[in-house]
């Protein structure tokens, strides 16, 4: 993103950049319904879209779509500025208006969906980091969030986790002049190991070695669930034989193992 300063055909250097006199100005004209008024306001402050969207790069969406998302939450922040009420630059109100835009988009088309009670609780809790971070000059620690809203730390945790980025297995995590190193060289998985393969292999060609009503009644017994007796008057042989010939079938389920 860096040096590039064409977006969605708008040439970004050669945008006029206003004097906070200028904005003024133009806000209180934007208030009294000049169109022409709102419409140097948006393209005087397109670096301003342009300086924050840079922080959503590298998340898979175009940046002339984050940029015009960006126009989006510009226009919103110009209609809703209010010079008298608020006694600040116009860039502090917009700066958060225009990230949180993009912010809503980036949420509402990620494939992870997310409850809106948890959305909620997310922003929530958000606004009650930013808040403490401007008051004390520090993040703030879970536990100092969920004092300061009255909830469990868990909740803070899991709302925090909820609108989090998803993070893709083949994202490089460490290169060194080599083949890079991704998150899931990381990721431990515990069942499709090699070892457990290898005995699934065997013990489907053991099933397999079977008579046919061998392996109904191990069906049966262990993947239905059944008593010998259930299985005996299912098969229509007797609970004794049943016995036999499910310990004959581990028997050699074993042996083949």
């Amino acid at each position: 993103m860096r040096g590039k300063v064409e977006i969605c055909g708008v040439n970004t250097a050669k945008l006029k950049v206003l004097k906070n006199e200028e904005m003024t100005e133009l806000l209180k004209r934007v208030k009294q319904g000049d169109k022409e008024a709102r419409q140097q306001m948006i393209e005087g402050n397109l670096r301003l879209v342009l300086s924050v969207i840079q922080r959503f790069a590298g998340r898979g969406e175009s940046m002339d779509d984050l940029f015009q998302i960006g126009c989006i939450g510009l226009m919103k922040a110009i209609d809703n500025f209010d010079c008298e009420q608020y006694q600040v630059k116009f860039s502090t109100y917009g700066v958060p208006m225009i990230s949180g835009e993009v912010r809503r988009f980036l949420r509402d088309s990620s494939a992870v969906r997310v409850s809106r009670s948890m959305r909620d609780v997310a922003y929530k809790v958000l606004q009650a980091r930013e808040a403490y971070l401007n008051e004390h000059q520090r993040e703030p620690s879970l536990d100092e969030l969920a004092k300061g809203l009255d909830m469990k730390r868990e909740d803070v945790v899991f709302a925090l986790d909820a609108i989090a980025d998803p993070v893709s297995l083949y994202e490089p995590i460490y290169a060194d002049g080599g083949d890079a190193m991704c998150v899931m060289d990381q990721v431990r998985d515990d069942k499709n190991t090699d070892e457990k393969w290898l005995e699934h292999l065997a013990l489907h060609e053991a099933m397999g070695r079977l008579s046919e009503r061998e392996r109904r009644i191990l069906d049966l017994r262990f993947y239905q669930g059944k008593t010998q007796m259930e299985v005996s008057q299912e098969v229509g042989i007797s609970q004794a034989q049943v016995s036999r010939l499910e310990k004959g079938a581990i028997q050699q389920i074993k042996k083949a193992l």
